[in-house]
């Protein structure tokens, strides 16, 4: 891999000088980040779609309300508008929601807790990206989810299905910190990791670096992530009353290590 330092440039470091580098934002998604999400990683959304589009066809869901959770930039919201499906799509993000917004007009979105907003009665609840993990919304903790999953069964129609994945513990080798950094042509972004194996707590620093009107802009984000093992979501989802499959790719996508993905469907009767 190549040193972050070799892509930066003496250019861009001289015009980092301009910024203040002890900012660390405290919003999930800000500004930059967003449009380096957006730009940069949609590799994750855009391959799981065709496989979560053949999962709704399986389940004789071919039309109706289904609700985005952590839709993100509308990536989701727009295969499935294009499919012919109505699309709620809800993030904390404002900056993500913008651009959702502008994506797919003729979606509805609303920058909301997904943990806190309201499910109106629905065909489908997918939730794309390890979305239930993040801590960064301070109404995600473990008895928040167990109302979520009870409230989107209610939610949903007899027959409904809701599809979603997460991050399991494992993601980092306890004791270690990786590094890595990708970059687009006016984008990079530098990422560390580590993993709190006792408290199942995964940590990344991430510090995006923006070209806007020449110069570049710095942002420093911290996530953290609650990890959970399939087993124990997959109780959780029973107890609300759901059938389960657990599986580890979507369609021909296969999912990174230490993620599982769930297709919950609510009994027809």
């Amino acid at each position: 891999m190549r040193n972050p330092s070799d892509s930066i440039g003496i250019n861009v470091t001289l015009q980092l000088e301009e910024y203040d580098r002890s900012t660390v934002m405290q919003d999930g998604y800000p500004e930059d980040l967003a449009y380096v999400h957006d730009v940069g990683h949609r590799d994750y959304a855009l391959q799981s779609l065709p496989g979560i589009l053949s999962i709704l066809a399986q389940c004789e869901i071919r039309e109706g309300l289904v609700v985005d959770l952590g839709c993100g930039s509308g990536l989701s919201a727009q295969a499935l508008t294009q499919a012919h499906y109505q699309v709620l799509g809800v993030d904390l993000s404002g900056a993500l929601i913008e651009i959702a917004r502008h994506r797919v007009p003729e979606a509805e979105f609303r920058v909301e807790s997904l943990f806190q907003t309201d499910i109106p009665s629905c065909y489908a609840v997918i939730s794309i990206g390890e979305c239930l993990n993040y801590l960064f919304d301070s109404d995600n903790n473990v008895l928040t989810l167990v109302k979520l999953f009870d409230r989107i069964y209610n939610a949903l129609i007899p027959g409904g299905v809701f599809i979603f994945d997460i991050a399991e513990p494992g993601q980092v080798m306890q004791g270690t910190t990786t590094k890595s950094f990708s970059e687009g042509s006016d984008w990079i972004v530098l990422v560390e990791k580590e993993e709190d194996l006792r408290r199942s707590i995964l940590t990344r620093r991430m510090t995006t670096l923006r070209n806007v009107d020449g110069q570049y802009r710095r942002e420093d984000v911290v996530h953290q992530m609650r990890l959970y093992s399939a087993v124990d979501v997959a109780q959780m989802l029973r107890n609300a009353g759901f059938r389960i499959q657990i599986i580890h790719q979507y369609g021909e996508f296969e999912l990174p290590p230490a993620h599982v993905a769930f297709v919950a469907r609510k009994p027809k009767a």
